[in-house]
């Protein structure tokens, strides 16, 4: 329970982005709809908009979206069409970002969600709470280059030109999450180039093996699958994929 609890509160600064990128300049305005008349069926409306996109927003703004793409470029390298299944892929992938989260995940609980089930804030108070963690993950995941391309993408000159530390505290969250979320696709294809290459050498010294003898006709991927497998069990590649990953977030 406590670490879906933790989970969970990722959605409240996944939610607060959700409505900050809907309708900029509104950031905590949606989620305070105490206000009366239709403006408060409106903001109520947008908000669970907005909380419909929270998922795919936190799949983007966690460590999820270097481990599964990493992940899926494990199983292309080994060849092994549906081996192994899709949701086991995802299923691991969303236990090891809840480890990898796990620092950011505490002071999100304790500040926000917490508070917010014991009703000692309201939701637009605990989104605003939750968003500070989140906020110190992505600043420690993001290259300064893609900062600075988001924030000169939407045309805000004045922070693109300051020091990273600058940048990171003026960046709206939306800002700081496009820039984490190219940051965190570059490290995972990089990653995921190293994890895939020497499947492709394996495949080559059979294929190459295959033509030197003549037998050309048997398929080199089909034949090259067992000793891949063999390799990666041997070497202990799921332990080593896992700690290579985990490691890679600091």
């Amino acid at each position: 329970m406590r670490v879906a609890a933790l989970a969970a509160a990722l959605l409240l600064p996944a939610a607060a982005l959700a409505q900050d990128a809907a309708v900029p300049g509104t950031a905590g305005g949606l989620l305070d709809i105490g206000a009366e008349g239709e403006s408060s069926y409106i903001k109520l409306i947008l908000l669970f908009a907005s909380v419909s996109l929270a998922p795919a927003l936190v799949a983007v703004v966690t460590s999820f979206a270097r481990i599964v793409v990493v992940l899926f470029f494990l199983r292309a390298g080994l060849g092994a069409q549906e081996i192994p299944p899709t949701y086991i892929i995802i299923g691991l992938a969303i236990l090891l970002t809840v480890v990898t989260m796990l620092p950011t995940l505490g002071p999100i609980y304790d500040r926000s969600l917490g508070p917010l089930l014991r009703d000692e804030i309201d939701l637009a108070g605990a989104a605003g709470e939750a968003t500070g963690p989140l906020r110190e993950f992505m600043a420690r995941q993001v290259r300064p280059k893609d900062l600075e391309l988001m924030l000169s993408l939407a045309d805000r000159p004045e922070s693109a030109g300051g020091s990273p530390p600058e940048q990171y505290a003026e960046a709206p969250m939306s800002v700081l999450a496009s820039a984490f979320a190219i940051s965190e696709m570059r490290m995972a294809f990089l990653i995921g180039f190293i994890v895939y290459l020497p499947f492709v050498i394996i495949d080559l010294v059979v294929a190459s093996t295959l033509a030197s003898v003549g037998m050309l006709s048997l398929p080199a991927p089909l034949l090259s699958l067992p000793f891949k497998i063999l390799l990666f069990v041997l070497v202990d590649g799921w332990s080593l994929l896992t700690e290579a990953l985990v490691s890679t977030f600091h």
